[in-house]
């Protein structure tokens, strides 16, 4: 009985919670925005880009503005490819009436927000474009980074054959690695390169790490799975914090791949530090180190950045 009245309390609550946003969304939203209009004399976008500071408060907040309005021109700013972004913006001040004169600032600020928007669905758009690629190993630019893969970790052991067990001593399954490269295609293997070409010392120490005979695991294997967590992260909107904080403009692949290089080594360093007693123990603590990185992620002033090694700029600038 109890637990059929607090059943009934629940649908209840998300019923009357489903009403309220219905009746702000729809009804409400529209004359608070009306009346702080004309108390304030600027629009929502205005309030937006001159009342935070660049980075995600500020470009989630033009986001959620541009979704619910009722102007066909500021929801299809969001679509808009990069070349037309600055006559959008143009076009977006006259339908708010907004005279640059007045808010000198404006225009910059919001094609950084549509830049950061815009870009980050053009970004999942390349991912997925090289996930979907094949790992042929009868292209020769696809041999070329494999093998380049190899020397980068291990410089002062020579290949014997392209097929063979030496690529074991890497993390890989077999004696043919491209058959670990079926579940993320090409872009498995383009992150384990950047990691290491970038990042030699530390992809070599965390290498090392992997390759401990009690605390061990699959670095290459592990890696391709970290490719597999960014991209989830990726295409479940879960980076946008993330890349609106840490990219003063449209995210890049290369941006993408910075962000697989900071979950290679901090995953390195969250198994060493939880001291599994087995390999057979991945799954449970791979799902935890997921869970660690969603939480860092619901910070609105998240950077998941990897301060070894070679010195980036990453502070937002207008």
């Amino acid at each position: 009985m109890n637990e059929t009245l607090s059943t009934e309390a629940q649908i209840n609550t998300e019923m009357l919670g489903y009403i309220w946003q219905c009746f702000y969304t729809s009804f409400l939203r529209y004359w608070l925005k009306w009346f702080i209009r004309h108390a304030t004399g600027k629009c929502e976008l205005q309030r937006i880009c001159s009342g935070y500071q660049p980075g995600t408060i500020r470009t989630t907040r033009a986001e959620y503005a541009l979704q619910s309005s009722k102007n066909k021109v500021l929801r299809g700013a969001l679509q808009e490819s990069e070349d037309h972004l600055e006559s959008c913006v143009d076009q977006i001040m006259r339908e708010k009436h907004v005279k640059p004169q007045k808010d000198p600032t404006f225009k910059k600020s919001l094609h950084l927000c549509l830049l950061q928007i815009t870009g980050y669905s053009s970004l999942y758009t390349s991912v997925e474009e090289l996930r979907k690629v094949v790992f042929d190993s009868e292209n020769e630019q696809h041999e070329a980074m494999l093998l380049e893969l190899w020397d980068l970790l291990m410089p002062a052991v020579k290949l014997e054959s392209r097929v063979n067990k030496q690529w074991g001593d890497i993390g890989f399954q077999g004696e043919d690695p491209k058959t670990d490269f079926r579940g993320m295609g090409l872009l498995g293997l383009t992150n384990l390169v950047f990691f290491s070409e970038n990042y030699t010392e530390e992809a070599r120490q965390v290498l090392s790490h992997a390759s401990h005979p009690k605390q061990g695991y699959s670095y290459a294997i592990v890696g391709i799975n970290l490719t597999e967590m960014a991209y989830s992260l990726l295409k479940s909107g879960a980076l946008k914090p993330h890349f609106y904080n840490t990219v003063a403009g449209k995210p890049e692949l290369q941006h993408f791949q910075q962000l697989y290089c900071y979950l290679a080594y901090e995953f390195d360093k969250f198994w060493l530090s939880e001291e599994p007693e087995s390999i057979m123990e991945f799954n449970h603590y791979r799902e935890k180190f997921h869970s660690q990185v969603k939480t860092h992620l619901q910070d609105p002033d998240v950077s998941l950045t990897l301060t070894v090694g070679p010195k980036s700029q990453h502070g937002l600038q207008e």
